[in-house]
């Protein structure tokens, strides 16, 4: 070996180890990824830019948060909480659990959710922190940066938020208000690409509280299926479902189209900060295969699975909760509907649109008649202001001249700031210049 060889190597405990080359930087200079610089909430983006100042002679009213236990007239069933103590108590669950969860609380969700035109067993069940984590595992293993996915509009935000952070591009497909909010799928088709890599179906819907019939569903499974698109479905709200309304599972009508179904206990079971969510992997054909479940257990095991102990109460949670809690929080929500959509429908300007389950309303703002204002985010800033009552400007959802109200609170409350509302609007109220011409004729 030459002398310029051996310059250009170290001994490091009697061994010879290529020199380390001399660092390039001359100064300090730490910045965020690019994965953290893409990463953007729609709500906080439109929500941080607004003034929120209430008006200090009414109590603040808020409409905006989906958090169903905010103001205590939602607990959960006292069964969900023995389940918990139990759990905690047997001090069985205080490891480490493999990263999908436990064989026996993951058999415990496939037999839940299993029937006869959708079968599940415990390998068809990843479990996660929460229901976006379950969202977040779905997108990763199904989508390469560049591609891209089909998302509603107006639809959950957090779809846009991991996506774009992945370098997943989002295109989105329209939703019909007119039509109870039923996917234009003329529309959702005509987005579809060779680099389209998965079709999100939200059903029940947050922002719109719209539930789709079989019908509809079975025409969206058509249209994946002519183009080979595999659906993440996010079925956080399945079966919170008005009476009257009926809301199968996607996969159950699926006769070829693989399903990643996503869903959790957090808004059925009204306890969403316990971040207990799940996969359910209905592969159809072997589509998925292998390949598809080992890269959502390679992913899992990023973070290593959801809450231990949440996982040794799953399975009294689901066996144990009375039919008669889930009936109470259905009537709770749909009565609140009823009650916001009838006060809503007689205001002048407003176009509330009565959902069929979830918990969630949206109204729609004839800004025409509202020349005070730019748009919706101006007008619900002003409600702010004026009424202390905060609804979520739909443009949070990419929808403008929408606003969503959360159907959670209490009754004298919902009735309250529906007055509000009310109150608000005849203030502000003009009639259009078409509105006069009319009249002169």
């Amino acid at each position: 070996m030459n002398q310029t060889n051996l310059d250009s190597l170290s001994v490091v405990n009697g061994s010879l180890y290529p020199a380390k080359a001399k660092s390039r930087r001359q100064r300090w200079e730490v910045k965020p990824s690019e994965m953290a610089n893409n990463t953007l909430n729609p709500i906080r983006a439109i929500v941080d830019g607004m003034k929120l100042t209430p008006n200090q002679d009414k109590p603040m009213i808020s409409l905006s948060i989906g958090d169903p236990t905010v103001f205590g007239n939602l607990p959960t069933d006292d069964a969900v909480l023995q389940a918990m103590k139990d759990a905690i108590d047997s001090q069985k669950f205080n490891g480490y659990a493999p990263s999908v969860g436990y064989l026996k609380s993951r058999q415990a969700v496939a037999n839940f959710y299993s029937c006869p035109e959708a079968p599940l067993e415990a390998e068809d069940v990843i479990l996660t922190s929460g229901c976006s984590q379950a969202i977040d595992l779905a997108i990763s293993v199904l989508c390469n940066p560049g591609d891209n996915i089909l998302v509603p509009c107006p639809g959950f935000s957090l779809y846009k938020t991991l996506a774009v952070s992945m370098g997943i591009q989002v295109k989105l497909y329209n939703l019909l208000p007119e039509k109870s909010w039923e996917i234009n799928l003329q529309h959702m088709e005509s987005l579809i690409d060779e680099r389209t890599s998965c079709l999100i179906v939200t059903n029940p819907s947050n922002p719109c509280g719209s539930v789709f019939s079989k019908e509809h569903l079975l025409k969206i499974l058509k249209v994946a299926s002519r183009h080979c698109v595999p659906i993440l479905a996010d079925e956080i709200y399945n079966n919170m479902v008005f009476p009257g309304s009926h809301c199968p599972s996607i996969a159950s009508l699926s006769s070829d189209v693989p399903i990643l179904s996503c869903g959790g206990l957090a808004k059925r079971w009204l306890v969403p900060g316990w971040r207990m969510g799940w996969i359910l992997i209905h592969d159809r054909n072997e589509i998925f295969g292998s390949e598809i479940r080992q890269g959502l257990v390679k992913l899992s095991q990023r973070i290593l699975g959801a809450c231990t102990i949440v996982q040794g109460a799953l399975e009294s949670i689901l066996n144990n909760t009375p039919q008669s809690f889930y009936n109470n929080t259905i009537c709770f929500l749909k009565c609140n509907s009823e009650i916001c959509f009838n006060e809503l429908s007689t205001v002048p300007g407003l176009c509330p649109i009565m959902p069929s389950g979830a918990m969630y309303l949206m109204v729609g703002i004839d800004m025409d008649h509202f020349p005070d204002f730019k748009n919706d985010v101006d007008f619900t800033e002003r409600l702010v202001t004026e009424q202390s009552v905060f609804c979520l400007p739909a443009s949070a959802f990419e929808y403008p001249n929408f606003f969503r109200i959360v159907v959670t609170v209490p009754e004298e409350m919902m009735v309250e700031a529906c007055g509000r509302i009310r109150e608000f609007c005849q203030r502000h109220y003009r009639p259009s210049s078409r509105d006069s011409n009319d009249l002169d004729q």
